[in-house]
């Protein structure tokens, strides 16, 4: 290969990336833009706030439980074909949504949005991961990890600006001309794929690993609502987690199974799938505390508490120029186990603020947070798939995808669960958070980031060399 077969090639998978990671951006984006935009929702729709929640947990087990089916999809029609009709989907019923005035309407309209976001996401990934070379992993993974930075911070705020400059229904409608453009550059940039087989499609599987997803996530997001009985919610996740148990039976000895679980057996997969995901779980539940410590504990108002969270942004982008060289020059391990300890303390050291803390310091406590929790998604995300084959990328991608979304929803209800495990440390279970709560389910946060270096440290030095090595001169 010349070099400008080289060169077109690697601009070519640069590319790509960036449009998958546009389009999960915008698929991320929804899930959280529409919680500022629920009372003007309500008031449509002549309901309360509370009820249309239903919305973003339609949308939400939807996407959980559709996301396993999606390996098996894109090898039975195509990755083109599956990704361009997935935004399809996801765009017509964004503009259902738009449009709709009754609550059982926009109910479905979300579902079958979700259905389009569950195949958009891992599907247009897989393409990225069979389109970019090994040494260009990196810098495509930080495309891929961004949206998931990026999304819950700038959702509220993004949602809260359309909402009162432009109306609700413009949160939906402004995915259409969005959607169209990513329709319009899969089909120029995407390679003209053929179906890979004719796999039978593993029906028992999917039952057993959709159920198993639906009701653990719905346990968990219950876990937030306290109006919600203990009992109910307990049987709820060990119902899951009985099914869960059942599902891994099924996919061990079935002859065709939906999800591949062989990649568990390298081990750069398995380290980023159990320690990303304790990883993630902590991250994840940062942004959902800081804005509530801020307003409820501080006082502050909810402008200057989203301005404050955009510093956790800040440092997401600070991060990205550097975050390539940094693993280069000390390998993933030493990134993971060094970066995992100190995004640990960056979380603890939140348990330090207090309202009169100075703004400056509490800027730059988030910014730090923010580059530290970026270099460890961006770490982790790489190294999944740095030893996986091109045979088992597909339902390699496929379980990391799952994973994703499993830890992503759960992270946000262990928020929830640490500050309610607060209240009640404190002899106040059901009263208001104050400081001190806030506190201590930031301690408590921390600890699981901390948890997560423990299986980093097994990794070896040399982990995933083909991928942070630098590019030869050609």
């Amino acid at each position: 290969m010349n070099y400008l077969e080289v060169t077109f090639s690697e601009t070519r998978a640069r590319r790509i990336a960036l449009l998958v990671a546009a389009a999960m951006f915008m698929n991320l984006l929804d899930g959280t833009v529409i919680t500022t935009a629920l009372p003007s929702m309500a008031r449509a729709f002549g309901t309360s706030a509370v009820n249309l929640n239903i919305g973003i947990t339609a949308y939400l087990l939807t996407v959980a439980v559709c996301i396993p089916a999606s390996g098996w999809i894109a090898e039975r029609f195509g990755a083109r074909l599956v990704f361009g009709s997935a935004i399809g989907l996801f765009i017509a019923a964004s503009a259902v949504c738009g449009f709709a005035r009754t609550m059982p309407v926009f109910v479905a309209a979300r579902i079958i949005q979700a259905v389009g976001g569950a195949l958009m996401t891992p599907v247009g990934r897989l393409v990225v991961l069979k389109t970019t070379p090994k040494h260009g992993l990196m810098q495509a993974m930080s495309m891929m990890v961004w949206p998931a930075l990026v999304a819950p911070i700038l959702g509220p705020p993004i949602g809260g600006y359309i909402t009162t400059y432009l109306g609700w229904p413009w949160i939906f409608f402004l995915n259409v001309p969005l959607g169209i453009a990513a329709i319009v550059a899969a089909l120029v940039l995407f390679p003209d794929d053929r179906p890979e087989g004719q796999q039978p499609f593993d029906a028992l599987g999917f039952a057993l690993v959709g159920a198993a997803c639906f009701t653990l996530m719905f346990g968990v997001d219950l876990i937030g609502q306290p109006k919600t009985s203990a009992v109910f919610i307990t049987g709820l996740i060990a119902a899951g987690a009985l099914l869960f148990a059942l599902a891994v039976r099924h996919l061990l000895t079935a002859p065709n199974p939906l999800l591949q679980l062989a990649a568990f057996r390298i081990q750069t997969f398995s380290v980023s799938m159990v320690g990303g995901s304790v990883s993630r779980l902590a991250i994840g539940a940062t942004p959902f505390l800081l804005p509530l410590m801020f307003q409820i504990g501080f006082g502050l108002s909810a402008a200057t508490s989203g301005l404050l969270v955009l510093w956790l942004f800040a440092g997401n982008l600070g991060m990205k120029s550097i975050t390539t060289p940094l693993i280069r020059r000390f390998g993933f391990r030493g990134v993971l186990l060094w970066n995992g300890l100190l995004t640990a303390l960056s979380i603890l050291v939140c348990s330090a603020l207090m309202p009169q803390t100075p703004f400056v310091v509490i800027v730059a406590v988030l910014f730090l947070g923010g580059a530290s929790r970026s270099l460890q998604f961006t770490a982790f995300s790489s190294i999944q798939f740095a030893d996986i084959p091109h045979a088992q990328m597909n339902g390699a991608n496929t379980l990391s995808s799952a994973m994703m979304q499993l830890s992503s929803s759960v992270s946000v209800a262990m928020g929830a669960l640490v500050l309610r495990a607060s209240t009640f440390f404190h002899g106040r279970l059901g009263a208001v958070p104050n400081v001190a709560d806030f506190h201590l389910a930031f301690i408590l946060v921390a600890v699981v980031a901390a948890l997560a270096v423990i299986d980093v440290i097994k990794l070896p030095s040399d982990a995933a060399r083909a991928v942070s090595r630098p590019v030869a001169p050609a």
